[in-house]
């Protein structure tokens, strides 16, 4: 294959895949009023999205914002500004790297799991079934994914934050012996609120990205279980590249709206 048809064939690809993602939105969109009997499931997805990720929030959220710390220090100890390690660990994880490891690490996960179960649904011919019985699938399999996840996601970044700072300081105090008060009040002096509401907002966007990612790959899932795998792994770098892609926008854009 020239590199002519090479770009050919993967343009229309991809053409057709933002194309399927863009049309799901809609749909979804069109369906967040869920029926009664149906929150039950949202109560399932949240469980599902959140408890079952805390674990690897966690672990990211402590080992980042110790490793940022360490980095930080070292290098503004050249400059003999190492007491204000706090506002740089703060500034760094609350506009962009909780937000995001976040996204990408559980969204990786929660995304695949979701490709993998609504793919073999669809394998199976359940996704059928439920139509042809009259049931909205939009409603019962991707409304209540998506609206756990939009308050999912959030609330792990929230938690990634604080994890992140108080890893930082426990490098930043033990190992950097910086002052407990100097590196809390640096902090608090230096991050504003918009800081944290940056994250906060582009959490939000990440959740749906992530979510309808994974439901459009699985929904659009063929050539059985070697078709799946290839979805489910599919479905991990994409989420990846739209999360750094959408975050580098979202940015542009908050930056604009609030500085």
């Amino acid at each position: 294959m020239t590199m002519g048809a090479y770009v050919r064939v993967h343009g229309r690809e991809a053409a057709v895949w933002s194309g399927g993602l863009g049309l799901l939105t809609v749909q979804v969109l069109r369906n967040l009023a869920l029926p009664p009997g149906y929150w039950r499931l949202v109560a399932r997805e949240i469980d599902a999205i959140g408890v079952r990720s805390l674990a690897v929030a966690v672990t990211a959220a402590v080992f980042t914002g110790m490793v940022l710390a360490l980095q930080a220090a070292v290098n503004m100890e050249r400059f003999g500004a190492e007491n204000y390690v706090g506002a740089v660990v703060a500034l760094s994880i609350l506009r962009e790297l909780g937000p995001v490891l976040t996204a990408i690490l559980v969204g990786g996960k929660v995304a695949s799991g979701i490709t993998a179960e609504l793919g073999a649904m669809k394998e199976t011919e359940q996704i059928d079934a439920l139509r042809a019985i009259g049931v909205n699938y939009i409603q019962k399999l991707i409304v209540p994914r998506f609206l756990a996840a939009l308050l999912v996601f959030p609330l792990l970044t929230v938690l990634a934050d604080a994890i992140g700072l108080v890893g930082g300081m426990v490098i930043a105090v033990w190992e950097r012996h910086v002052d407990p008060y100097v590196y809390w009040n640096n902090m608090l002096y230096w991050v504003v609120l918009r800081d944290f509401l940056t994250g906060l907002g582009k959490s939000f966007f990440f959740a749906g990205i992530v979510t309808l990612i994974g439901c459009y790959n699985g929904l659009s899932t063929m050539g059985g279980t070697e078709g799946l795998g290839r979805a489910t792994t599919g479905t991990v770098v994409q989420v990846t590249m739209a999360v750094i892609i959408a975050d580098f926008f979202l940015t542009k854009l908050f930056l604009s709206l609030f500085w």
